[in-house]
């Protein structure tokens, strides 16, 4: 079989910044530079094994398909979970992904932590915030210690060549999680420019991120997507294969597929600062803000409208029912997935029309589209027509 080799290269110090990379050596010669920064003052925290690059590079591995061969330190209990990781992901996309071998030059456990201490992969989203005030507004314990920290990741959600409007997201999330007592750390990497699937791989970019803090941190949450009643398979993150993007001394938690979004809405409208500072939109042309028109954003607008919260400050622009009337979706999925989310929501008779007319069009238009003759002239008609053409979820 082909074989990559993944090189650790030694740290480098600059500008504040402690940078971990790895040459990663394609199976066709071509050598490629991967790298995270992290603040320098998280040093002691940091890992020497190669763990977290062996996570990053995984699905381009299992793409080509190609052995992953790592000159340093792995742990070997790590190797053991993404044989059942790999497994799965094979058996749901067998036409994409198959499993490789993965072997190191040194095989060693790390020591565990006598510590306490709790991470979390933090957005500034719904999902991400839900999980936080969960554990810290005193709703739910954590056995594996205490949460204290969010970490949010540039290059993950917000493009690595995007430094402002990442600077002026992560301090929305960090005043967000300073009301609660939380820290946040920032990472930037330049994973996304390997070229995998980003919507099976971020569950795994987001475990590596937090497996770099092996010695600070025993447990690192990963905050559910989907609840387990509508959860999507294959994708990403899921509660049935997060746990395995780790080793024996570091566990990955998947939280919150105990609850919908509604109901996760429903409770960080509590908090003050989620309402002032949430950022739940990916599909805007200023990534730091909610753009109050693409599906992600008008749905949540709603929802808190329907939990009393009709006007936030995180969501500048309201939205109207003739708004809601000119929403774009995806495919049919997506719009069963938010007709089932809103359904249940006390609206006006107005608003529900225009929900109601809204999938109608919707349909209509998916169905056209299959028809290639039609297609050209669907696509003309929906720069007249949607509300942003652009934005769909």
């Amino acid at each position: 079989m082909k074989k990559i080799q993944l090189w650790p290269q030694d740290p480098l110090f600059k500008d504040g910044l402690l940078e971990l990379a790895a040459t990663v050596e394609k199976y066709d010669g071509e050598n490629w530079r991967l790298w995270f920064r992290l603040p320098g003052d998280t040093s002691p925290a940091l890992t020497g094994n190669a763990d977290p690059f062996v996570l990053a590079v995984l699905f381009h591995a299992m793409e080509i398909p190609a052995d992953l061969e790592i000159h340093g330190e792995v742990s070997p209990s790590l190797v053991r979970n993404l044989e059942e990781f790999q497994k799965a992901w094979a058996l749901w996309r067998p036409e994409k992904y198959h499993p490789v071998e993965i072997t190191a030059s040194s095989m060693r456990e790390q020591s565990p932590l006598h510590r306490k201490e709790v991470a979390m992969g933090f957005s500034g989203g719904v999902d991400s915030a839900f999980t936080a005030w969960q554990y810290r507004s005193g709703m739910q314990n954590l056995p594996g210690g205490q949460l204290t920290t969010g970490i949010m990741v540039h290059g993950y959600d917000i493009p690595i060549d995007q430094p402002d409007i990442f600077a002026r997201a992560a301090e929305k999330a960090r005043l967000m999680l300073a009301s609660i007592g939380m820290d946040l750390i920032t990472i930037s990497t330049n994973i996304r420019a390997l070229g995998s699937d980003w919507s099976d791989s971020h569950g795994a970019v987001l475990a590596a991120s937090m497996l770099f803090f092996q010695k600070r941190f025993n447990t690192g949450l990963i905050a559910s997507s989907y609840p387990y009643n509508d959860l999507v398979i294959p994708y990403g993150s899921s509660p049935l294969t997060d746990r395995l993007l780790t080793n024996d001394t570091f566990l990955i938690v998947h939280h919150g597929a105990t609850h919908d979004r509604v109901e996760k809405i429903r409770q960080i409208s509590q908090w003050a600062e989620a309402r002032q500072y949430l950022r739940v939109c990916w599909s805007g042309s200023l990534l730091d803000r909610n753009c109050c028109r693409c599906l992600k954003c008008v749905t949540a607008m709603l929802i808190f409208r329907a939990v009393g919260q009709g006007s936030l400050p995180s969501f500048p622009a309201d939205i109207s029912d003739r708004d809601i009337l000119r929403m774009k979706y995806n495919d049919i999925r997506s719009m069963r997935r938010y007709i089932r989310l809103l359904s249940a929501q006390a609206f006006t008779a107005s608003t529900i029309r225009a929900m109601e007319m809204s999938f109608r069009i919707n349909k209509l238009r998916l169905a056209a589209m299959k028809i290639p003759r039609v297609n050209k002239l669907i696509r003309r008609l929906e720069y007249r027509w949607f509300l942003d053409p652009d934005l769909a979820y």
